[in-house]
């Protein structure tokens, strides 16, 4: 019993959350259907019952009535022609009672028990015998009886010139049965259909009824695909829970679009102070630096010392102020002017200010003629900070290749090497702020790639991380569009320009890191 009861708990709580996952339209038709159903199937089953006590009882009085007609004929006109022997035929004849209705029709000497009359007017022994209950005389003198699939219907006789008789008048209920059995196949029927009906109607009732929150889904989805909160959602024109939701709904966006509009304006004067407190820190750290380098010259012993540990430090300190300046003024939208520059040069002048660092690496630099607009320092400040995170994050021995060129309209810049690669935990926030990744020691500020992505932006570009052909190690590519040249006299310089650029390649072929070792 336990068992059967844990079952039939399983069970229902199945249905039932096989139930709360239906749709809503479906589960308010399907819920339409079924109370239509039961109201239909209950109105069905009373119907049926009072239509065949109805059909029953009609059927009953129909062979009662009949079976009277036939007596009033019958009584005391019958008479005996011979011994045993009766004019069935005379006054009327039984087989005119008998065939509309199929019935069967019997005389009996009630005294004897002697069958003398049939519908077919055969009498005696080879009288037809339907059934048991009409082979011989039946014991009741007046009623009805239902026996052997009929309803049969007995009265009394008199016979000329005397004798008395018992009529039988019987009807098989095969009728009534097919009656009752259309009856209630009908019924069904009605039942089903209308359950159908109720279905579709209530599907049709629930689609026009759900069409408003469709509507409002459409609308919050093209609110989350644009994130504009300063789009409203359609008015809704009854007067009802849709449209109390509608409300509420129109009054939770104006009020993020409010919050968002001040989170906005908050996070722009933000950017704007930061930009401004990073470019009037340059000034007094430019001084401080001066002042420094000055003390680390003329000082000694510890004293030198600790005037080149604060030297380092407010280099640093001016790099992360820079850093901080690129990103501020990035994040403000504040363009500087753009010129026309060669990011062979800039590949070229960033490698030899990390030539020191690329002792212990292979640092090979392939220059193509690549030319661009953008702005100078931040493009050098973005092949500088690649170089330098390659160099921070593989070990001794690593060979690493940067080269320019063009492809397809735009200018590139590849730095590519055969280190351990980025761990794939980080993959995909590789150029967010304050990423740092475990080769560094802890010494990067996290933000020489966020920096690099910042600037290819800013240059109307984009970079991306990608695998090598080798299957190990970091590529990063950097993509910005080619500047266009005018027809102002622009021919002999790009003649030039492309002289320049050819012979930088030519001279920076090399592998730097062990050309300064042989120095």
């Amino acid at each position: 019993m336990e068992s059967l009861g844990s079952y039939t708990r399983s069970a229902a709580r199945a249905t039932f959350s096989a139930y709360r996952r239906l749709p809503i339209r479906w589960r308010l038709a399907g819920g339409s259907a079924v109370l239509t159903l039961v109201i239909l199937a209950s109105f069905a089953a009373i119907l049926g019952v009072l239509t065949e006590r109805q059909v029953v009882k009609q059927f009953n009085d129909e062979v009662g009535f009949s079976a009277d007609q036939l007596q009033a004929e019958l009584n005391r006109k019958l008479e005996f022609v011979g011994v045993e022997q009766l004019n069935c035929n005379h006054p009327v004849r039984l087989s005119d009672y008998a065939t509309p209705e199929q019935a069967q029709i019997r005389i009996f000497d009630e005294n004897t028990g002697e069958l003398l009359c049939t519908q077919l007017k055969i009498r005696g022994a080879k009288a037809p015998i339907a059934t048991q209950t009409l082979r011989a005389a039946p014991v009741k003198t007046h009623g009805t009886i239902s026996e052997d699939g009929y309803r049969v219907a007995i009265r009394e006789l008199a016979a000329q010139p005397i004798g008395q008789l018992e009529l039988l008048y019987a009807r098989p209920v095969a009728d009534v049965d097919e009656t009752i059995a259309r009856v209630r196949i009908l019924l069904i029927l009605g039942v089903l259909g209308g359950t159908i009906l109720a279905l579709l109607a209530g599907l049709w009732t629930a689609q026009r009824a759900m069409r408003p929150i469709a509507e409002l889904t459409d609308a919050a989805r093209e609110i989350e695909r644009t994130r504009d909160p300063s789009l409203h959602l359609p008015p809704v024109q009854a007067d009802d829970e849709i449209n109390e939701l509608t409300r509420t709904l129109d009054g939770m966006l104006g009020a993020l679009d409010a919050a968002r509009g001040e989170t906005e304006t908050m996070l722009e004067r933000q950017r704007e102070f930061v930009a401004d407190a990073s470019h009037e820190l340059r000034t007094p750290l430019t001084s401080v630096l001066a002042n420094l380098e000055l003390l680390a010259e003329e000082l000694e012993g510890e004293q030198a010392e600790s005037a080149q540990a604060a030297l380092r430090s407010t280099r640093r300190m001016r790099r992360l102020v820079g850093d901080l300046l690129l990103l501020a003024r990035a994040d403000a939208r504040r363009e500087q002017p753009r010129r026309r520059v060669d990011l062979a040069e800039i590949l070229t002048e960033a490698a030899a200010e990390v030539g020191p660092m690329a002792v212990d690496h292979e640092l090979s630099i392939h220059a193509g003629p690549a030319f661009v607009e953008g702005v100078r320092d931040d493009l050098h400040r973005l092949a500088l900070n690649l170089i330098e995170n390659a160099l921070r994050h593989t070990t001794p021995g690593t060979h690493i290749v940067a080269q320019t060129g063009t492809d397809n309209g735009d200018a590139m810049l590849i730095i590519e090497d055969d280190g351990p690669g980025i761990p794939p935990e980080i993959e995909r926030r590789v150029f967010e702020r304050f990423v740092r990744g475990g080769g560094d020691g802890g010494r990067g500020s996290g933000l020489g790639l966020s920096i690099v992505r910042a600037v290819a932006e800013l240059n109307g570009g984009s970079v991306s991380l990608e695998r090598p052909n080798n299957g190990t190690g970091t590529r990063f590519v950097i993509r910005i569009p080619v500047y266009n040249e005018t027809a102002d006299g622009s021919n002999g310089a790009s003649a030039a320009d492309a002289q320049t650029a050819a012979q930088t390649s030519t001279t920076t072929g090399s592998t730097i890191g062990r050309r300064r070792n042989r120095s």
